[in-house]
């Protein structure tokens, strides 16, 4: 006899009918990033079903890069670096030759309505409103990228009140802090534009200069899109290196 919380689609392997019922407690944040979950033997109690069934769920999940095991330790819930994917793209060396993470400077947080583009990534409707954040990036005092970051207001609804100052460096961690919202997965799309007037003059840069842009849509552990980001980079501060082996 098995013990779910969730009713469950019973056409599916009970294996997959077990992943979804873990997914759920990593989606509602009751097993968290960086946290070991249960052992195979306490979660075969819980969901009376064969540890082998329990040993399967568990293997999706760590495929789909959602878990990972630590000889010895357990298995955690993974919490990926989304700054480490992007900043593979751009040259991010200080003066003297160090590896440097650049800073942040939110510029402007208001409250519109999305692009259909925007609004279709989101999982919105037009008519919905969400939070658009305007935020630089700098490297020692040059400015390296400019982004454009939209969030589902029904989701980030706590956001709107908060002063820019208390917005942190790094926003996902900030997302789960004062909303909840756990970030688990993107797609990024990379693309080569010339710089309008606008982004010309943050990236101070001449009009019509290549850009690299990246278009991201970040992910909660069950697939539901809670950010859309887009950044503008120097073509000049780009670099795209791949090993091929």
């Amino acid at each position: 006899m098995t013990f779910f919380k969730h009713g469950r689609d019973k056409r599916l392997p009970l294996y997959q009918q077990v992943r979804d019922e873990l997914l759920e407690n990593i989606s509602a944040g009751i097993w968290l990033p960086e946290k070991p979950i249960p052992t195979e033997s306490e979660l075969t109690k819980s969901y009376g079903v064969a540890i082998g069934t329990i040993r399967k769920a568990v293997d999706t999940l760590v495929n789909d890069g959602l878990l990972y095991r630590s000889q010895g330790r357990g298995t955690f819930v993974r919490r990926p670096d989304f700054n480490a994917s992007l900043f593979r793209f751009f040259r991010q060396m200080s003066s003297d030759g160090r590896f440097v993470m650049p800073k942040s400077q939110l510029l402007s947080k208001t409250m519109k309505q999305p692009s259909k583009h925007i609004a279709d990534a989101l999982n919105l409707n037009t008519r919905d409103h969400a939070i658009c954040l305007e935020r630089l990036r700098f490297l020692e005092e040059r400015v390296v990228l400019t982004e454009e970051i939209w969030l589902p207001e029904s989701l980030f609804s706590r956001l709107i009140d908060l002063d820019l100052s208390e917005f942190g460096n790094l926003l996902y961690p900030f997302y789960e802090q004062e909303c909840g919202q756990l970030i688990a997965s993107a797609r990024e799309t990379l693309t080569i534009q010339s710089a309008n007037t606008r982004i010309a003059g943050a990236l101070n840069i001449a009009e019509n200069s290549p850009v690299a842009v990246i278009e991201r849509v970040a992910y909660g552990y069950d697939k539901t899109p809670l950010e859309y980001r887009i950044s503008h980079g120097a073509a000049e501060t780009f670099c795209y290196q791949i090993e091929i082996t």
